[in-house]
C-alpha cells in the first residue's frame, strides 16, 4: 500500500477523531530525532511501524536476517492489549486513550514478526486485538471503528494468513473480511469494470481505485504484503460475475492489466497538482499481478519501475525501496540489479546493519528481449506532500468514521 496514502490517512483521522490523536506534532519534520533501530530519517510519526515492518519483511523475503535492534524497536512498538500505532516516541510507559493505534499498523508489523519467527506473544495478542475491532461487515477500516476500507481489509487478512488462521473463519456478525471485499468490487460493466473501491462515497456509490484494487487481488487470495511466490501464468483474466474472492481477485487483475496497459504505470491525480506517474502503487499492482498469476502481464511495467523509479525510492527511504524488493521478487527479477541498483543494499543503508546479508543467490528469471524504457520519470516523489493542509484535498474515502466507536489499545 502506498506511504502517501496511509500518512494522509492518518492525517485525516486525526482531523476527525481530534483529541485521539497522539501527542505528536501536526506535521511532519525532518529534523526529528530518530530512533536507534528504527529504519529511515524522516520524521516517523505517521509511517514508523509501517515503514519497519516492510522494512524487515523484504529483507527476510530476500534472505537477509535483519538486525537485532531494528526487530526490538518493532516489538518496542506494541501497546500491551496488542496494538500497534503508527509510531510511539517513548514506548517505555503505557499507552493511553491519547494513542491513535490503528489496523494497518498493527496488521504491518503481524505479518514482518510472523515472517521473521519467535514472536508468537506479540502476533497472538496483536492478532486478538484486531478481531476485536473487526466491523460487522467482516472488514476493517484504518481506525478501530472506522468504516471498512479495501487496503485495511487486505493487510488484516495478510496478518491472519500470517499467523496461521484462516481469514474466511474469522467472522463478526456472520460476515467474512471476503464478504466485506466483495461489497468494495465493482461489477463489470460500466467504467472500472473488475476493480475494487477504497469505501463508498457518502451516497454509497463504488469508484474505482487503483491502490485499493492491487492491495484487495492480494487480500482476496488471502495473501500478504510480500505476495505470492512466483508461478506458472494463468490464463488471460476477464471479468466475469464474482461468485467467490478469487474471481473477484482475477476481475482486479483484469483491471490492473488494463489500467497499466497504456503507460506501463499507474497515475496519481492529487487536487490541485499536476498529475504524475505514481510508484509505490505500481509496484503494488506488478505485486498483485504476479500473486494473481499474471506476471507476464506485469512485466513491462516492472521494466518501467527499474528506468524511472530510483529518483523516487531514494527520496522514499525504506518503504519505497522495500515495496520494489516485494514487486521484483514476486516476478523472479533480480533484486541486486535492478537497473543498475543492488535493492536490497539501498534498504540495509537505511537502517542498522543487517545480523547477515542476503545468503540466496541473486533471484533474476531470464531477461531475454528485455527493453530499454526510453520514457523517462519525472522523477519527482510525491511522498513529500504530507502535511496537514493536504487533509483538505484527499477525498472522503480517506476520512475515518464511526470516531465515538473507537476502540481503546
Amino acid at each position: 500500500m502506498n506511504v502517501l496514502r496511509r500518512s494522509a490517512a492518518a492525517l485525516a483521522t486525526i482531523a476527525v477523531i481530534g483529541t485521539a490523536a497522539p501527542a505528536v506534532a501536526a506535521t511532519p519534520s525532518p529534523s526529528a530525532s530518530i530512533p536507534a533501530g528504527l529504519y529511515g530519517t524522516t520524521d516517523p510519526t505517521y509511517d514508523g511501524v509501517w515503514r519497519q515492518s516492510l522494512a524487515l519483511l523484504a529483507q527476510d523475503t530476500v534472505g537477509v536476517k535483519p538486525a537485532a535492534k531494528a526487530v526490538d524497536w518493532l516489538v518496542g512498538q506494541q501497546c500491551a492489549g496488542g496494538a500497534f500505532a503508527a509510531f510511539r516516541a517513548d514506548a517505555s510507559g503505557a499507552c493511553d486513550a491519547k494513542l491513535m493505534v490503528d489496523t494497518n499498523s498493527t496488521g504491518a508489523a503481524v505479518q514482518a514478526l510472523a515472517a521473521l519467527g519467535g514472536h508468537d506473544s506479540a502476533t497472538g495478542r496483536a492478532v486478538a486485538w484486531l478481531k476485536s475491532v473487526q466491523n460487522k461487515d467482516g472488514g476493517w477500516g484504518y481506525a478501530p471503528g472506522g468504516a471498512s476500507d479495501a487496503n485495511s481489509t487486505s493487510v488484516v487478512i495478510g496478518a491472519l494468513t500470517a499467523v496461521g488462521e484462516k481469514p474466511a473463519e474469522v467472522e463478526k456478525g456472520g460476515k467474512s473480511p471476503f464478504d466485506a471485499l466483495s461489497k468494495l468490487a465493482l461489477p463489470c460493466d460500466g467504467d472500472g469494470a473488475g476493480a475494487f473501491a477504497y469505501q463508498p462515497d457518502k451516497k454509497g456509490k463504488l469508484a474505482a481505485n487503483a491502490d485499493a484494487t492491487a492491495a484487495a487481488v492480494v487480500g482476496a487470495l488471502g495473501k500478504g504484503l510480500a505476495g505470492d511466490a512466483v508461478k506458472p501464468t494463468r490464463t488471460t483474466v476477464t471479468c466475469k460475475d464474482a461468485d467467490g474472492p478469487e474471481q473477484a481477485a482475477d476481475n482486479g487483475a483484469a483491471y490492473l492489466v488494463k489500467a497499466l496497459a497504456k503507460d506501463k504505470h499507474l497515475t496519481s491525480t492529487l487536487p490541485g497538482s499536476k498529475d504524475q506517474p505514481d510508484y509505490g502503487n505500481t509496484a503494488d499492482a506488478v505485486l498483485a499481478l504476479a500473486t494473481a498469476g499474471q506476471g507476464d502481464k506485469a512485466a513491462d511495467a516492472l521494466r518501467w519501475l527499474e528506468s524511472n523509479s530510483e529518483a523516487w525510492a531514494k527520496q522514499g527511504g525504506p518503504a519505497a525501496h522495500a515495496q520494489l524488493i516485494l514487486a521484483a521478487n514476486a516476478q523472479a527479477f533480480d533484486v541486486h540489479d535492478f537497473g543498475g541498483q543492488d535493492l536490497v543494499a539501498l534498504l540495509d543503508a537505511t537502517g542498522p546493519k543487517p545480523a547477515s546479508a542476503s545468503t540466496s543467490p541473486s533471484q533474476g528469471s531470464d531477461r531475454a528481449g528485455k527493453k530499454d524504457s526510453d520514457e523517462e520519470g519525472s522523477g519527482v516523489s510525491v511522498w513529500w506532500i504530507v502535511g496537514v493542509g493536504l487533509v483538505g484535498g484527499i477525498g472522503v474515502g480517506f476520512l475515518i468514521s464511526g470516531r465515538n466507536k473507537r476502540k481503546q489499545p
